[in-house]
């Protein structure tokens, strides 16, 4: 790319979208640690001093990844939680479903998730939508609650335990530990021993 159409580039903004978009295809095609600032410029057509305009640092543009995937994520979860709706099927039990099958198909986008998100000091840049994240998990537990499907009981505590329990299912299975190819009916069988503690159960 000349110097010309990087300077327009930067001017109308679509740099900073053009890197990042550059960066989750070397995510996926080859996982984080592959995703340098040097390789994303050249994907990217821009030099190779370009995207420091934007980001610092390499460990920026993984937060830009991270924020970047994450809205992919929710994106995917608002799908699985608008398919469960209509039937009556628990929306908790959907969107954990879901989670599992997004760290399967997309493990390296988990891993890149996992190593920004679930530590003891969550990025800055990235707390706003965690915490968006977090406040919808509780809302679909409240939606569960009040619609008879789950029993009553503090939706905080019952959202993280349901985190809890995805998140280590999806990291055994990505890990190998447990057999991909049998991810989806491991996933429906632990969310539904779970949902068999949580579940309301109306006096007969």
């Amino acid at each position: 790319m000349s110097e010309t159409r990087e300077r327009a580039a930067y001017h109308h903004g679509a740099l900073p979208e053009a890197l990042v978009a550059a960066a989750f295809e070397v995510l996926d095609e080859q996982g984080q640690e592959k995703v340098s600032v040097r390789e994303v410029a050249r994907r990217a057509g821009v030099s190779a001093g370009a995207p420091f305009r934007h980001f610092a640092d390499r460990q920026a543009l993984l937060t830009a990844l991270a924020d970047r995937v994450l809205a992919d994520f929710v994106g995917w979860q608002e799908a699985q939680a608008a398919a469960a709706g209509p039937d009556g099927g628990s929306v908790m039990r959907a969107i954990g479903l879901g989670f599992v099958r997004y760290a399967v198909r997309h493990p390296r986008r988990f891993e890149l998730v996992r190593s920004r998100v679930f530590t003891a000091v969550r990025d800055p840049e990235l707390r706003a939508q965690l915490d968006g994240i977090d406040r919808a998990l509780t809302e679909v537990v409240v939606v569960d609650q009040e619609a008879g499907r789950l029993r009553p009981g503090d939706p905080a505590l019952v959202a993280l335990a349901g985190q809890a329990l995805v998140y280590g299912l999806a990291q055994m299975i990505v890990d190998g530990y447990l057999p991909a190819d049998k991810a989806e009916e491991l996933a429906a069988q632990v969310l539904d021993t779970f949902g068999q503690g949580i579940a309301n159960r109306p006096a007969q």
